[in-house]
């Protein structure tokens, strides 16, 4: 498939929906219950309108920022997707060359097809760990422990997961990780043949950062022991930025900025977990109200284009992170295609400054 086609984030998904095996594009496309969570955030996206202004000179526009006092050349970058592989083998590693490029941050999943230390080299130091506590939470901190040897300076923990959400897609299809190939799943891989021929050279995608001895990871593992207190362990423990993710309430935002945390990211989780959570770019509004203009905000969830990244920076964000849109692209048309889709987000939030009269990205111009 040529990447010329993809013109949108819709594109991509098209592409790649006629790519991929169905039990691989229902897992990264699904979401929670009726997936009405995913329905309520687009609505809200959608009601967001941008005030255009005119006879400015916005000939001279920047898409720069800066994230923890580091120059980014983009204020979006890449969010924490488990086993990116399924997409296309090597996805991980041209996530990691899309982030080094542009020097912005590429969330590692805990569950990545790549290990850790693979990743961080081919980004070039711009890779972030993101970080799921599990079971007594020995593993979680050995993986810490792990992400902080291996040069990481940012480490995501995500809170919103204390139990994995059902999505029905992914169960109908027996979707599990690792892969359990039975004859529903034969099926569905022979009439992909594109994907599974790719995948037969290349080997199955598997959790890669799970060698270390004694310690295994079940994506089904009870999380829901995590506490304020694993927290403040986490935060001993790691010297450098500490994010805390999936953040959709304003009292544990203010707790959170109050407990040493460096950034929060209002997200939820792309609405794979809670059906019924509320719209993640509406309580980027309150939070942001809540935790004052200088305390850093990052977001995910719903983003789909260029303009979706501009209203989420002028609702309150500081920062953005595009997730399976990107393994759309890659699906899709590979590398080619996932420079077209960045490209494409790129143009049309530039267009969208220039619309508005931006030429930096500073200050508020939306209208919710």
């Amino acid at each position: 498939m040529s990447a010329s086609t993809i013109h949108s984030a819709e594109d991509a998904r098209r592409l790649a929906k006629r790519r991929l095996p169905w039990m691989v594009f229902d897992y990264i496309d699904g979401a929670a219950g009726r997936e009405t969570g995913a329905a309520r955030n687009r609505a809200a996206l959608d009601a967001i309108t941008l005030r255009p202004r005119i006879l400015r000179d916005v000939s001279q526009r920047s898409l720069a920022t800066q994230i923890f006092g580091a120059e980014a050349d983009r204020p979006f970058g890449i969010a924490p997707m488990g086993m990116c592989n399924l997409a296309a083998p090597g996805a991980d590693l041209m996530l990691a060359r899309l982030a080094a490029r542009y020097r912005v941050p590429h969330g590692v999943s805990t569950v990545a097809s790549t290990a850790l230390e693979v990743i961080q080299e081919t980004a070039e130091g711009y890779a972030w760990f993101q970080l799921y506590f599990s079971g007594d939470g020995a593993g979680t901190f050995k993986l810490a422990e792990r992400a902080r040897n291996a040069g990481y300076e940012t480490l995501v923990l995500t809170v919103d997961v204390p139990e994995v959400g059902r999505r029905p897609r992914e169960l109908r299809h027996g979707f599990k990780m690792p892969f359990r190939i039975g004859p529903r799943q034969f099926f569905d891989f022979a009439m992909h043949p594109r994907w599974s021929m790719s995948a037969l050279l290349k080997g199955k995608p598997t959790m890669a950062n799970f060698d270390m001895e004694g310690y295994s990871f079940d994506r089904t593992e009870s999380r829901a022991r995590a506490t304020w207190d694993t927290l403040a362990r986490l935060r001993d423990l790691w010297p450098g930025n500490l994010v805390v993710k999936g953040v959709l309430d304003v009292e544990d935002a203010r707790m959170l900025a109050a407990s040493g945390v460096d950034a929060i990211q209002v997200s939820s989780h792309g609405a794979r977990q809670l059906d019924a959570a509320p719209a993640p770019i509406q309580a980027l509004s309150e939070i942001r109200s809540a935790l004052g203009p200088d305390y850093p905000v990052f977001y995910d969830s719903g983003i789909q284009s260029g303009e979706d990244i501009l209203k989420a920076l002028t609702v309150g964000a500081d920062f953005i992170f595009v997730g399976r849109i990107l393994q759309f692209a890659i699906a899709a048309a590979g590398t080619s295609g996932l420079e077209q889709l960045w490209d494409a987000l790129s143009e049309e939030l530039s267009i969208a400054m220039a619309q508005t009269g931006q030429v930096k990205l500073t200050g508020t111009n939306a209208n919710p």
